[in-house]
């Protein structure tokens, strides 16, 4: 019998159990409820075990609700388990020090923003293991309702505003989702990802509309750099995977019928450069910490979409990409959130020398920073399969999409240059905020609670110990057996 679901049920039980717990509790609570699944989920990976676990049967067009894991699915499953773990004790300080500014009581809004935060969490983890639409679309939705209220209740000035500016742009994926899947169970006569045949190409076009809002797409980003400014610091590292979970939807429509990535592969691929390097070159002229690391996530999520039309290779590169920028983005939201939490310092004009104060988030940032520059860490494993996606899908002689190498070399380059980009505004960043020198700090250290920097670099261990056997491996081994080979 299949025991992924007592992993899944966990955490959803928890999310109620912690309403009624102290702070340090409940904290402690909804950090393990997400670290044995997460042991778990491991484990599966390794072992190259698949799962499956049936709830019930509708009729047409809803068909089978069923939970799955497989390669792709655990993937994502342990960068949402450790994330979620480790977001949730730099939770215990960071909302002390946000409820008092707010001057409201703890024991009773930690409660509250607990429950809210494992439902946020455990919507994200169920997502990946559906394994039928109609769950796919639930848990999608709850999981914009809950970060919309984690924004309304427990964010900074802006908040009520910034909420439902979040809340009306999530519509557009929200409806263009339950459309496009309605299409496809219509067509198909089931919801159930096991029985999908084929993928008309207007359902497909809706649903990337869809999508590229949600991870967001140039164009389509203004929500995002506000939702990251204004809203509490842990709850953004389940945005970002929240975020990216988009690219996850377009993979498992992808696996069933990749027809309209591959008829549309270089507007597609053009749209997702200018992006990414667009979105690059925007941190630059951000004075908000966590306003640029917005800016920097649109870039980045955009690195799965430039991974989704490059075949075999891009697909490996897109699953590990997710686990490079959940990790990565984490590290990095957190050292902004201990930064405001023990300075109150938002404006990059007010900072500079903070290593001197903070070596162990300083360092926790530099981590952070060599994710998403894929640097020594599992970051550097997801660029690879991209370049080498590029290299198959341009450059191999039998490759539908062969196109030399005259045609190749400016995408080679681009993507390159992309990479490079994050480097340099990588390291640009983390010397104007941690080193140099000091603008406008107090002239005391503080302590540094250990919540505030242990998380992570257990999250950046992670990401260092992703990049070599045996996980590398087995991720890679997995998702090739799911893709079955190469595909166009």
């Amino acid at each position: 019998m299949s025991m992924i679901i007592y992993f899944l049920l966990l955490p959803l039980i928890v999310t109620f159990i912690v309403l009624f717990m102290k702070p340090k509790a409940a904290t402690y609570l909804a950090a393990f409820s997400f670290i044995i699944p997460f042991f778990y989920i491991l484990h599966r990976l390794l072992s190259g075990i698949s799962e499956e676990f049936h709830i019930m049967y509708f009729s047409a067009p809803v068909g089978e609700i069923y939970m799955f894991s497989d390669a792709v699915s655990n993937a994502f499953g342990l960068a949402i388990c450790a994330v979620s773990a480790m977001a949730a004790f730099f939770s215990l300080p960071y909302m002390e020090s946000r409820l008092e500014v707010m001057k409201l009581d703890m024991e009773k809004e930690y409660r509250k923003y607990a429950f809210l935060y494992c439902l946020f969490a455990t919507s994200l983890l169920w997502l990946v293991y559906s394994g039928n639409l109609v769950f796919v679309y639930t848990f999608l939705e709850i999981g914009i309702i809950s970060a919309f209220l984690l924004i309304l209740l427990y964010g900074y000035d802006r908040r009520r505003w910034t909420s439902i500016l979040f809340f009306i742009w999530m519509l557009i994926p929200g409806v263009l989702a339950l459309f496009s899947f309605l299409l496809i169970g219509s067509s198909n006569g089931t919801l159930a990802l096991s029985g999908l045949k084929e993928v008309s190409m207007f359902a497909w076009a809706i649903l990337f509309i869809g999508m590229i809002v949600k991870i967001p797409a140039i164009g389509l980003h203004s929500w995002l750099p506000w939702t990251y400014e204004q809203s509490p610091t842990p709850p953004l590292g389940l945005l970002i995977m929240s975020d990216g979970l988009a690219g996850y939807i377009l993979l498992r429509i992808y696996l069933v019928d990749p027809s309209f990535i591959v008829d549309y592969r270089i507007p597609i691929l053009a749209y997702a450069l200018f992006s990414a390097i667009y979105a690059g070159f925007s941190v630059f002229r951000q004075t908000n910490y966590k306003r640029l690391l917005g800016y920097s996530s649109i870039s980045q999520m955009n690195y799965m979409l430039v991974a989704l039309c490059l075949g075999s290779y891009g697909i490996m590169g897109l699953v590990i990409q997710f686990l490079s920028h959940s990790f990565g983005k984490s590290i990095l939201l957190m050292t902004a959130g201990g930064v405001i939490a023990l300075y109150g310092m938002k404006d990059l004009k007010d900072m500079g020398g903070l290593h001197d104060h903070m070596p162990e988030i300083s360092n926790a940032a530099v981590i952070g920073w060599m994710n998403l520059g894929g640097i020594l860490t599992i970051g550097m494993l997801g660029e690879f399969f991209i370049l080498r996606g590029v290299v198959d899908t341009f450059l191999r002689p039998d490759s539908p999409s062969f196109l030399g190498w005259t045609g190749s070399l400016p995408i080679i380059l681009a993507v390159i240059f992309m990479f490079l980009l994050s480097v340099w505004y990588g390291f640009y960043m983390l010397r104007r905020i941690f080193y140099g020198r000091p603008r406008s700090l107090k002239s005391e250290r503080k302590h540094v609670s250990g919540y505030l920097y242990i998380p992570l670099f257990i999250i950046g261990l992670l990401s260092v110990i992703f990049l070599f056997p045996p996980v590398a491996p087995a991720l890679a081994k997995g998702i090739g057996i799911i893709i079955g080979g190469v595909i166009p």
